[in-house]
């Protein structure tokens, strides 16, 4: 095969929109339809799921999707590659299957295997295997393993579509083997084409995530007009890439929207795969028309020889009660109901962790009753679950009629939800037995080589401050951001609209600063800087700013989305 091959997305998550797999299969020529349906969160949605149901464990929403395109997807010789089988790929194979018999179709559906490591670690914990924290070192914490998934790559989904599979089924691969699995299928690279892997990868870390390349989530939204439509990547057989979206679609593709996503969710330059590493400080960006930007330039290297095994764990539950506050003089009568409140329930000791957040009308004159409306929300979490159900929630609206004038609650009391921590550790990857599952036969996969980095890890710079003067500007009037969360950790990349400005940026935003704007927040983690001068752009790694992970952290911004925006508000010196 020669060409660029178009390779689409139609799930940037589970619940993304509905339309999407039609609207890519009917509104252009496409090669793939792809999508991402997992992430840390989604896993413990997926283990609840298979505890009520052992059948489930899989994202419905696929299968539905598929039940819109696979006559069109058959008809035009589209191939359709998807994590969403994520517990349970066989089980979403099975379903897949039963709506194309309903449509008279027979379409050659793979499962790709080899992640599901819940019956391994029941045995390492049984044998006593230390499974220490691949950044920290620590040992396991304590509760119930609900799963434990290692991140495979994308020498599966190729194997499947060489042996000719219409519709390939994975579990946990990394967001980007869906897209690095095609790409390798349809110009046949080598498990050691690292530069080609590389820059698939890198488009692939584009367009996983949806409409986030197309201009959604984008600090500067009022420039992008419409609902934007989902990404396509033209991945060339040298690894470089066009992205872009069919035409008439709403949103925008511009080197700043591609920018935005290369720097959401990430750690140093060294993208880590296990097909290839791709060394972000390498990559370059140019426009190639209206509504596409070209990738390329990007340097791979060998991939390191273990694998991320990611393990959610049920370590207890959580509860919330928000408080409506109405009126002036908001922030005493929070402070008095917040006072009487933790009294009421016997203060914050008595949880494994607890806290309280005032969110405060500003407006001095309110025009309508909205206006003039605060929120106190309480949270508590702790491994016992009466500690935070009635315990907690009883004592709080015992005190509605009894406080601060103007207070209601903005939901009845909730029953306590569990809490999933996320562990990741590494494995070697032989551990892993990759396979595909295609018309009755398995067929095992090779792991790709491994080998030493070859390219130079971009040290950080930390150029003195710039002096202070008497002219301040707001960081966003200059840069724009992208924040996500890491497992416990969240990143904030950081992007100078003009490149003349990259330089003010390397003085002005430094980790010191970031350390100080984050310590009025009570944190003490590590923060660093990674620059990334082909983009003109920086990424901070705030070590520890989300606890435990999504599904565990109390805070009111529990995936760090907020967090970019919230570097933008900050004042600093404009030279």
């Amino acid at each position: 095969m020669s060409g660029s091959v178009r390779i689409a997305n139609c799930s940037g998550f589970y619940g993304d929109r509905l339309s999407a797999a039609r609207e890519m299969v009917e509104g252009g020529p496409i090669d793939v339809l792809t999508g991402d349906w997992l992430a840390e969160l989604t896993m413990l949605i997926l283990a609840m799921d298979q505890l009520k149901d052992p059948r489930g464990g899989f994202a419905r929403t696929f299968v539905s999707q598929v039940g819109d395109v696979l006559p069109a997807a058959m008809e035009k010789g589209i191939r359709i590659v998807s994590n969403a089988g994520g517990l349970n790929p066989h089980g979403l194979a099975a379903a897949v299957k039963e709506v194309a018999d309903r449509l008279g179709l027979a379409p050659r559906i793979a499962v790709v295997t080899g992640d599901d490591f819940r019956a391994q670690l029941m045995e390492w914990q049984k044998e006593r295997r230390p499974l220490p924290h691949a950044e920290t070192g620590e040992a396991m914490i304590a509760g119930q393993p609900l799963t434990a998934n290692a991140y495979l790559g994308c020498r599966g989904i190729v194997e499947a579509l060489d042996r000719g599979a219409d519709i390939v089924i994975t579990g946990r691969v990394t967001d980007a083997a869906v897209v690095m699995g095609p790409a390798a299928w349809h110009h046949g690279w080598a498990p050691d084409d690292y530069d080609a892997l590389a820059g698939a990868l890198v488009a692939g870390h584009v367009i996983e995530c949806g409409c986030q390349a197309t201009g959604g989530n984008f600090s500067f939204w009022e420039e992008v007009e419409g609902l934007p439509g989902f990404p396509i990547a033209e991945i060339a057989k040298d690894g470089s890439a066009v992205i872009t979206k069919h035409a008439g679609t709403g949103g925008a593709v511009t080197r700043e929207t591609v920018t935005a996503q290369l720097l959401y969710e990430i750690g140093g330059p060294e993208y880590i795969s296990p097909d290839a590493i791709a060394h972000f400080d390498t990559i370059a960006l140019s426009d190639d028309g209206p509504d596409r930007v070209r990738i390329h330039g990007v340097v791979g290297s060998p991939p390191p020889p273990t694998l991320k095994l990611g393990v959610t764990l049920a370590t207890g539950h959580r509860n919330e009660m928000t408080a409506l506050i109405g009126g002036y003089d908001a922030e005493r009568k929070a402070r008095a109901f917040e006072t009487a409140a933790w009294e009421a329930v016997g203060g914050k000791a008595r949880f494994e962790a607890a806290r309280s957040d005032l969110f405060l009308s500003r407006v001095e004159d309110p025009a309508t009753p909205g206006e003039a409306l605060s929120f106190l929300t309480f949270s508590v979490r702790d491994p016992d679950p009466k500690k935070v159900g009635t315990r907690f929630t009883a004592p709080l609206v015992g005190l509605a009629l009894a406080s601060i004038p103007g207070l209601t609650f903005t939901t009845a009391p909730q029953k306590p939800r569990p809490v999933g921590v996320f562990w990741p550790t590494l494995i070697p990857r032989e551990e892993a037995r990759m396979q595909v599952h295609l018309d009755g036969e398995v067929h095992d996969v090779a792991h790709p080589p491994t080998g030493k980095l070859r390219h130079e890890r971009t040290t950080s710079r930390f150029p003195p401050e710039a002096p202070p003067g008497d002219r301040t500007i707001r960081l966003g009037d200059r840069c724009g951001a992208r924040s996500g969360d890491k497992g416990g950790h969240a990143n904030v990349g950081l992007w100078v609209r003009d490149p003349a400005h990259y330089g003010w940026l390397l003085r002005t935003v430094t980790a010191e600063r970031v350390q100080a704007w984050l310590a009025a927040d009570g944190f003490e983690g590590r923060v660093e800087r990674y620059e990334l001068d082909s983009l003109q752009s920086v990424n901070f790694m705030l070590y520890g700013w989300l606890d435990r992970g999504v599904a565990s952290n109390l805070a009111p911004d529990p995936q760090a989305k907020c967090l970019g925006e919230f570097f933008r508000t900050k004042h600093v010196p404009a030279d």
